[in-house]
């Protein structure tokens, strides 16, 4: 296998590196710069610029200059958040509902992922000029929480920009892989990546090169951009209060706020306070007007409370979801830029009582964890261990809207599951198997990730029909789902890619509203769980009247067939009244008339072939006629035991003497 580099894919920066000499090393670009900026731009010329290069164009022609794409990717234009739009080049949706960026030089619209190709490939061609050779793979981060059309939108950025994409990588675990590499001794590790648009956590064991990921969580739409936008709102606030004039409305004013936020966010870390001058900002009616004000950092962290909020609950939950405490966790390892913020560093502190590690670079450490990744598939690494899991349930819906789960959260992938279905109705022909990702016990109120139907199924009742149902994820966290029929051997498979995808709101949202809904949920399911026993108990009555009717004629269990079909008669009454409290009582009586019938049945199956078998029907028929009595002893079964008349009556039963002696 040929060289492999690999890439960390952000927001704002990125950076490429590679395994020399059995060492992870980050390539500086073109320009001498160890990180790359993700912008993508179009000079007045239709010359692409791509990095720096770019940046340097981004007040003079925001229009044609693209920023901020990783938010993008993968992504349909219905499930954007307004935050995500804040952005001063034009972003709109084609008839498809997909999102498109059109710009005014080229006189065309392009998907995010052919952007975003073009940053990958100017990573790639500077690691082919530090090589001395061409690069045709590489290893890609992306979020841990990005679902399954977002790292398929991340590999086709990929091939756009010329490249086989081996592996999709997880960033905290890029993070992990790279603090972990040339240590031995057994850690418990808690990576906090706080990046430029997105925020994940996890928490990991290490040991003798063998790395397991123990529980993920983040949030796909949370980064330094959005601290970054608080200073721009602040700004814009003050000068619209002062000015009448809304400087959003703007594009290169707004592209100038911008840049001064970040850098004064940036300055912050280091100093209690900094000025902010951006001088001809507008024109008013008395001449141009000017910013020039002082930012300190209380202020900052004024403007931030519900931000830091937002980035406790992932790291709360997977702490509960890797079954460890804070105590327990031996060491922090803070990735991405927007970690430098003190406010960040004293949430972490406060959650996890130790000082963060600082041996690693928090904006080189993902990619130095992608080329060790890439060691590790090309054999120059052999002594570590990658034991990644999927952030997200997965599952399928079944009768009356259950989620059931096949794949639960924080399943070590690559992994395959699957579990035996059937049919809701007699005589079904096909099953349509809809795929679902959360954590609630209410299919649709989790994300459809998509659906397909298997046809060919033979005629047959109600639940006889076999439906395997296999759930794959590979290395990369792509889903695949098929169904195979096992009576006819008929398949149908489907790669989960592309459809719909997750928000924030789906993405973080999720697992706290399976816990604040638990109950409900749980209510829900208990009701829908008893309907579905009624209606499933409902289908094997009627077909043990069938076999009754079979076996005995219409009159050889005539007493206990009526028994029955009385009791399904209850048992559909409580059904389409909704009497849920009544329904359990009804199963109850239904179960004990099925339970009489089936004595019957076997008793006789058993006696089949007697000489007096004509006799004992006639019999059994006539007694049934005239006595209905409910005790169980039969002449020509065995002899009942002492005291079983004297059970006889303590049933529910409004007649307990209408049994007799005879059968």
């Amino acid at each position: 296998m040929g060289r492999i580099v690999g890439i960390d894919l952000g927001t704002t920066n990125s950076v490429v590196a590679v395994l020399e000499a059995g060492r992870p090393h980050v390539i500086a670009n073109a320009e001498g710069g160890r990180t790359t900026p993700s912008v993508v731009g179009y000079t007045k010329d239709q010359e692409l610029l791509v990095g720096q290069l770019a940046r340097r164009q981004l007040v003079l022609s925001p229009r044609n200059t693209f920023s901020n794409l990783k938010r993008f990717v993968g992504r349909d234009w219905d499930e954007l958040e307004d935050s995500s739009l804040s952005v001063p080049y034009t972003v709109r949706a084609n008839d498809q509902g997909q999102v498109r960026v059109p710009c005014p030089v080229t006189e065309r619209e392009y998907a995010p992922e052919e952007l975003v190709a073009s940053i990958i490939r100017k990573l790639v061609d500077d690691a082919s000029t530090y090589l001395g050779e061409p690069v045709e793979a590489a290893v890609v981060t992306v979020p841990a929480y990005f679902n399954d059309a977002q790292r398929q939108a991340t590999r086709d950025a990929g091939r756009l920009a010329g490249i086989s994409v081996e592996r999709i990588l997880n960033e905290p675990t890029a993070a992990a892989l790279a603090y972990g590499f040339d240590r031995s001794a057994v850690k418990r590790v808690l990576v906090f990546d706080l990046g430029g648009g997105t925020f994940d956590v996890s928490l990991l064991r290490i040991a003798n090169g063998v790395f397991d990921v123990k529980a993920t969580n983040g949030d796909t739409q949370l980064g330094g951009n959005d601290f970054d936008q608080r200073i721009v709102n602040w700004l814009a606030d003050a000068f619209e209060e002062e000015h009448r004039v809304d400087l959003r409305r703007d594009r290169q004013a707004l592209q100038r706020l911008t840049e001064a936020a970040e850098k004064a966010k940036q300055e912050l870390s280091g100093v209690l306070s900094t000025p902010i001058s951006l001088p001809f900002i507008a024109t008013g009616s008395d001449g141009p007007l000017h910013i020039e004000t002082r930012l300190d950092r209380a202020t900052f962290e004024g403007l931030c409370p519900d931000l830091l909020d937002r980035l406790l609950s992932p790291v709360q939950a997977a702490l509960r979801d890797s079954g460890l405490s804070a105590d327990d966790i031996d060491d922090v390892v803070l990735v991405g830029g927007a970690t430098r913020m003190p406010m960040v560093q004293q949430l972490v502190r406060t959650l996890v009582p130790i000082d963060p590690c600082q041996s690693v670079n928090p904006d080189e450490v993902v990619a130095i964890g992608a080329a060790v990744q890439a060691g590790i598939l090309t054999g120059e690494l052999r002594d570590l261990l990658l034991n990644d899991v999927t952030p997200l349930s997965l599952g399928l819906e079944t009768i009356g809207g259950l989620m059931k789960v096949l794949i639960p959260r924080n399943t070590p992938i690559p992994v395959r599951q699957s579990d035996v279905f059937s049919t809701s109705e007699a005589n079904q022909s096909s099953v349509e198997i809809h795929v679902w990702q959360g954590e609630r016990q209410m299919a649709t109120d989790n994300k459809s990730l998509g659906r397909f139907r298997l046809s060919g199924i033979p005629p047959a009742p109600r639940g006889v029909p076999q439906v395997q149902v296999a759930f794959d994820i590979d290395a990369n966290g792509l889903l695949q789902v098929s169904a195979t029929d096992r009576t006819t051997g008929r398949k149908q498979s489907v790669s989960i890619q592309g459809g719909s995808n997750l928000n924030e709101e789906d993405v973080i949202a999720l697992l706290a509203e399976a816990e604040a809904r638990a109950d409900e949920d749980r209510r829900k399911r208990n009701q829908i769980e008893r309907r579905n026993r009624a209606q499933t108990l409902l289908a094997q009555a009627e077909r043990r009247l069938r076999d009754a009717s079979l076996e005995l004629g219409p009159y050889g269990a005539e007493r206990q067939q009526r028994a029955v079909e009385m009791a399904m008669r209850d048992v559909q009454d409580c059904l389409a009244n909704d009497d849920l409290q009544e329904l359990d009582l009804c199963v109850s009586g239904l179960e004990e008339a099925l339970f009489g019938l089936n004595r019957r049945l076997s008793a006789e199956r058993q006696a089949d072939g007697s000489p007096l078998q004509g006799i004992r029907n006639t019999l059994g028929s006539l007694k049934d006629e005239l006595f209905a009595d409910d005790w169980d002893d039969d002449p020509w079964g065995p002899p009942s035991r002492p005291g079983d008349r004297g059970r006889g009556l303590s049933r529910r039963d409004p007649a307990p003497w209408d049994d007799d002696i005879y059968r």
